[in-house]
């Protein structure tokens, strides 16, 4: 194919690899160049008092029994665990170089740009809630890049518990440390100086989708899009602007923070000879490759975490504790009903879980949850997460294995139950790179209130960003096949209501 049958070039900017890709008049993604992104360092945080910000919560009178898994496999009782540190919870730092991330996402996009020179269309797509300080003058970082896993915003959530009602129905979201705000808030606490020098101009803040539009372009664009200003919780998603508000109750001031655009037709002149016409959230971009707007279809991306995602009608009231997602902005503002799981794939990562059949789930009736920093939507219990009902020394690794694929099974199937329940889901679509395993397709498809499809396209965050730069229409270049059950597993249909029974009633006790 000659060069001139690209349409755009998208990047994505990850937390574990940064990818880019070239989209051609077929609709494929071509020229693929993906590189590992710096490594993301945990720092023990200092020892703080249990914070219902972070989702903690008082110890109750009867602690359920619960086991958990620690790096090496089986640790002690988690009762045993917690009765030696009582009224303590650790709240890590996660930073990573954020220089080197951005030469590494220049060095990507310059060998994909190399087979699709003719093209100057980028689309964007980005991690959400990760964020920098930099130097306005010189264009260095003057903080490493801090993580969206990053504990430090419990102190701001413990602080502001009061208004979350207030802060969840203006900006969507829950009060939690995971977002750019609760830190921010932090950090400018703690160095006073720090926002002397923001005010003056000398320094800028933003999410790495900021930092590099106003490094490729010289400081020209000091922007963002609606969908990652979103998740900054400081945006009033119903106006899709900055709410004078939340940026009183977070202590930040609203002249520091960027211009907010829509999603696409940005049509801005990078000093590297591109034109970025399109930048969103990773999640989002995903949600646009494999899912048609207004439509009765979900989204289940299974990677490092998982975001189970379904288009909400507009003036359609949000189902109770899951998050109120705003997915893009063009003409209007396209809002979604977003459920979490956290970290899974570290959960998986120690286990040999590509070797579980799926016959071999629901063989042991044992219950569990296997998400390592707490539970996600609609749940945010940080007291729960990886997790088993009873003691699992006994089993083998690929028991364990099996039981932790459950955990992600049941929770996607409650999920989409929940949004079933709303308004009849027709079929939900699997993407992520742990989509691949065959259990997990076959496990949710058997427990699924709707029909269940595998994206058979790769790079789904890619995808969106190169489509919504290109100005096609969300889900039109998806390529998918149907997963279905030839030898159902009803084992795991009658272990999945009981597991439900089992974590309301955790849910209750903690």
């Amino acid at each position: 194919m000659s060069k001139t049958g690209i349409l755009s070039i998208a990047l994505d900017l990850g937390s574990t690899a940064i990818k880019t890709a070239a989209l051609n008049e077929n609709g494929e993604l071509t020229h693929i160049v993906s590189r590992p992104a710096p490594v993301i360092e945990e720092h023990l945080g200092h020892l703080e008092k249990p914070s219902r910000a972070a989702g903690m919560q008082e110890a109750p009178q009867r602690t359920p029994q619960t086991y958990q898994i620690d790096r090496q496999g089986v640790s002690e009782d988690a009762t045993q665990q917690s009765s030696r540190a009582v009224g303590f919870s650790r709240c890590p730092r996660y930073e990573s170089d954020a220089l080197a991330y951005a030469q590494i996402a220049e060095r990507v996009l310059g060998e994909c740009r190399d087979h699709a020179e003719l093209c100057v269309t980028l689309g964007l797509c980005s991690q959400r809630s990760s964020f920098l300080l930099w130097d306005n003058a010189t264009g260095q970082p003057v903080t490493p890049l801090i993580s969206w896993q990053d504990g430090r915003g419990a102190e701001s959530c413990d602080a502001l518990r009061e208004h979350e009602n207030a802060i969840r129905a203006l900006s969507g979201l829950p009060l939690t440390p995971y977002y750019f705000a609760p830190k921010l808030r932090v950090l400018l606490q703690q160095n006073p100086h720090w926002r002397a020098h923001l005010m003056q101009g000398r320094w800028r803040a933003g999410t790495l989708d900021t930092f590099l539009i106003w490094r490729w372009s010289n400081g020209r664009h000091f922007v963002t899009d609606a969908s990652m200003a979103a998740r900054t919780q400081l945006l009033d998603i119903a106006k899709t602007q900055w709410s004078p508000a939340l940026c009183e109750l977070f202590d930040i001031p609203a002249a520091i923070l960027p211009k907010v655009l829509a999603s696409s037709q940005l049509n801005l002149h990078l000093d590297n000879g591109l034109v970025l016409q399109a930048s969103i959230g990773d999640q989002s971009a995903a949600l646009i490759a494999g899912v048609q707007a207004g439509s009765a279809e979900a989204l289940a991306n299974l990677g490092t975490g998982c975001f189970v995602v379904r288009y909400v009608a507009h003036g359609e009231t949000h189902h109770g504790g899951y998050l109120n997602t705003l997915v893009y902005r063009d003409a209007r503002t396209h809002l979604a009903d977003e459920g979490t799981l956290n970290s899974i794939a570290a959960a998986l990562a120690l286990y040999p879980v590509a070797q579980c059949e799926f016959q071999d789930l629901a063989r042991h009736d044992v219950f569990c949850l296997a998400e390592p920093s707490g539970l996600g939507a609609p749940y945010f219990k940080n007291n729960l997460g990886l997790q088993f009902s009873q003691s699992v020394a006994h089993l083998s690794q690929q028991d364990i294995a099996a039981l932790l694929l459950e955990a992600v099974i049941f929770r996607v199937a409650r999920i989409l139950e929940d949004l079933h329940r709303e308004r009849p889901l027709a079929r939900v679509y699997l993407s992520g790179g742990l989509a691949n395993l065959s259990s997990l397709q076959l496990g949710i498809a058997q427990c699924a209130p709707c029909e269940v499809y595998r994206l058979d396209q790769s790079e789904s965050s890619l995808l969106g960003a190169a489509m919504l730069a290109a100005n096609l229409q969300p889900g039109s270049l998806r390529d998918v096949h149907k997963i279905t059950v030839t030898i159902e597993n009803q084992k795991l249909v009658g272990k999945f209501q009981r597991w439900k029974i089992w974590l309301d009633e955790l849910l209750r006790q903690t």
